[in-house]
């Protein structure tokens, strides 16, 4: 088949549209990964069960992405995908556990018999939810320094791993301002409270670490004329991060005014930190060692993938939106048959 698209120009469009499927992932089940790992700290069982509910018809087509992106890295940059996925296996394969343990959990705990039964599996929702966010956290960690061994790249893995977790439970705490109201409403505005500065703080961090892995990055960021490119990007961040911290300070407000606020305002810190990562090691899928261009397959191959994946993409993004606007509103208690 010959390329109906320059053949440089691919290579970028499958790096945008794995990064878009990426992104979306992160944001949409971060959320509901997040929901999971606030259980426990819900008042009784009724407050889980709405926090539940907020989720219910979302999760499931949220992990698509995941797929997505994972499946767009293998067709048209298979190299990567090996040396990516073998650097990477374990926290994968833990990830793969905490998501399979989420899913049997989310199933069993509807049909659970009494309520010793189901305050377990609410247990084992709450703990693959928390097992799938540390292994991608450990994942972002050991991806942004190049897969380094040294035990400074571990340190910093590690620190990675238990800030993610952080960082989806102050989305889903956003979610929940949205989505509930009452007690749980109020209890969630404490829970972004309490998980607002430890997000910044890691903001910062991966800032600082991300400049020193490599002089061709230190040099993207503050070269003249790149760091006047990059600059909107931490002053939007730190602007953003105040204007949360102000916003948390006055909810929940009477009239339930500005109640989606915090969830969109934690999808905006998620965009600009993606961003920075996006900017940092465009041209490189494997930081350091293979540009887009090294790591694609033919140019035949990925025209023909392309038209494949401009038929899916569309139809998850519209079946997202549909769903988002048919199950909109406060999530209530869950009514089993």
């Amino acid at each position: 088949m010959t390329p109906f698209l320059a053949p440089e120009l691919l290579p970028v469009i499958f790096g945008a549209l794995m990064a878009i499927s990426v992104l979306a992932y992160v944001i949409l089940d971060g959320y509901d990964l997040g929901v999971g790992m606030l259980m426990p700290a819900a008042a009784h069982e009724g407050e889980r069960d709405r926090m539940i509910a907020s989720i219910g018809p979302f999760w499931d087509a949220n992990e698509t992405w995941l797929v997505l992106g994972v499946g767009l890295l293998l067709v048209a940059f298979p190299t990567a995908h090996g040396i990516i996925l073998t650097a990477l296996y374990l926290p994968v394969a833990f990830m793969l556990v905490g998501l399979t343990l989420r899913g049997v959990a989310f199933e069993f705990r509807a049909k659970a018999p009494n309520a010793r039964s189901k305050t377990l599996w609410d247990g084992a929702f709450f703990a693959g939810s928390l097992i799938a966010a540390l292994s991608q956290g450990w994942m972002v960690g050991r991806y942004i320094l190049g897969f380094e061994e040294s035990w400074a790249a571990l340190g910093f893995a590690a620190m990675a791993a238990i800030g993610l977790p952080i960082a989806y439970a102050f989305l889903a705490a956003g979610w929940l301002i949205w989505r509930s109201e009452g007690e749980l409403q109020a209890r969630a505005v404490r829970w972004a409270r309490l998980t607002l500065p430890p997000v910044a703080f890691g903001i910062v961090l991966i800032s600082a670490a991300t400049p020193l892995a490599s002089p061709r990055i230190f040099a993207r960021w503050f070269d003249f004329p790149n760091i006047m490119f990059l600059a909107p990007m931490p002053l939007l961040t730190v602007a953003l991060i105040i204007g949360l911290h102000r916003l948390l300070a006055r909810l929940p407000a009477p009239d339930d005014a500005h109640c989606r606020l915090p969830f969109l305002g934690g999808v905006g810190l998620f965009i600009l930190a993606f961003a920075g990562m996006a900017w940092s090691f465009f041209p490189y899928v494997v930081p350091e060692r293979l540009t887009l261009w090294q790591a694609a397959t033919s140019p035949e191959s990925l025209s023909l993938i392309l038209v494949g994946a401009l038929i899916v993409l569309p139809m998850i993004l519209v079946y997202t939106i549909i769903v988002w606007r048919i199950f909109g509103g406060k999530a209530h208690d869950l009514r089993y048959d």
